[in-house]
């Protein structure tokens, strides 16, 4: 489930408490569900019960426990725990994660992709100024994604060398609109075409559009360094990594199915022990006895997955691209400790588990690659 199905699984239990006379309120639009802060559990937090308490003119609690019941008859949840002043905590079932990644690569690029502003047009206006049509460019990308159709315009057209090297539409009509929604992102301190269109287009994107972009010059750019450091290395590298896992455990006999990711019953596959070491190797990494990737690490990257909807959703209502780009910083860097464990090692032989691992990489590769695509830039398979 992810948070906008739950989102809705929640709504759908207060208008039922409504429908039934158990509440004396108005529906709400929408459900807000997040990460449980500091004193939550489970997977998911909202404090709808305290939005609704002084409508219904009863306790947050009171609130909170009528809906709990609710939603522990619902599917797909596997407990609710009511905590501080009325939010509630919810618990996934154990099935969830099997059916997110299952439900991520079925989609593929378009996960997240929704109808819910179809039928709304947004108009959009830029100043003639390069980060701010880039930026245009990303939110209207966002935007179709969400079902709504943007429609851009700016004080002059884009210039040539704008829609050659950063891959802005040519056909961006001329307007002084002042009706359209204004994009008015801090003016980028330089050129930044030198940089080309991927490490540019991030360079203008990544910072919230307040904050002023760092722009170098050529290759002296971090943007451009092959090192950690780089948050658009590490999106892009660990995007390369999991195709590169696709590839060398094809090599291997296996293929990506979603399960348990728990070790399972080995099963008899192709390639023998120098084989496999030579594909880690190549994926840059060598043997190392250890545990494998802990609940809490699968945890937290099938977290940012399931989050990615919202974000988009979020991305397109805010105009922010940087939004999005921030999210796939954290699904690289929670996907990151996942991968030395995909491949089997030594005298292993693949097996369920394994599967199970090279199908949430996949999955993880699946939303870094259309995100990156969101925002005009290339996923490419090899670093």
């Amino acid at each position: 489930m992810t948070p906008v199905e739950l989102s809705r699984t929640v709504l759908h239990a207060v208008r039922r408490a409504v429908d039934e006379g158990e509440l004396s309120v108005a529906v709400p639009e929408r459900v807000v569900v997040a990460p449980p802060g500091p004193g939550g559990c489970g997977d998911y937090a909202t404090s709808v019960a305290l939005q609704l308490a002084r409508p219904a003119g009863r306790p947050a609690p009171a609130v909170a426990e009528l809906l709990r019941a609710r939603l522990l008859r619902a599917d797909g949840i596997s407990d609710v725990v009511v905590t501080g002043p009325g939010f509630l905590n919810i618990s996934l079932a154990g099935a969830a994660p099997v059916r997110l990644v299952r439900a991520i690569l079925r989609a593929g690029l378009r996960y997240g992709h929704t109808d819910d502003l179809a039928g709304q047009v947004v108009r959009l206006h830029a100043a003639h100024e390069v980060r701010a049509v880039v930026l245009m460019d990303s939110v209207a990308r966002v935007l179709r994604s969400q079902g709504a159709r943007p429609e851009m315009s700016s004080s002059r057209p884009p210039e040539a060398a704008w829609v050659r090297v950063l891959d802005v539409p040519s056909t961006i009509p001329t307007s002084t609109d002042t009706d359209a929604a204004p994009l008015r992102p801090v003016p980028a301190p330089a050129d930044p075409l030198p940089l080309g269109r991927d490490a540019a287009r991030w360079a203008l994107l990544h910072p919230a559009p307040h904050d002023r972009p760092h722009l170098g010059s050529g290759h002296d750019a971090a943007h451009l360094a092959q090192r950690e450091s780089n948050p658009l290395f590490r999106v892009r590298y660990a995007h390369a990594r999991t195709r590169a896992l696709l590839r060398n455990a094809a090599d291997l006999g296996f293929t990506p199915e979603p399960g348990p990711l728990t070790p399972g019953a080995q099963e008899p596959a192709g390639g023998n022990t120098r084989a496999l070491l030579r594909n880690a190797a190549d994926l840059g990494f060598t043997p190392e006895p250890g545990p494998l990737t802990s609940e809490g690490e699968v945890q937290a990257l099938l977290l940012t997955l399931a989050d990615h909807p919202r974000v988009l959703a979020a991305t397109a209502a805010h105009r922010a691209p940087d939004r999005l780009a921030r999210h796939l910083v954290a699904v690289a860097d929670a996907l990151a400790p996942l991968l030395p464990a995909v491949l089997p090692l030594g005298e292993e032989k693949p097996s369920a588990a394994h599967r199970a691992r090279l199908a949430l990489a996949e999955a993880a590769g699946t939303v870094l690659a259309g995100g990156l695509t969101l925002l005009g830039i290339d996923a490419p398979e090899h670093l």
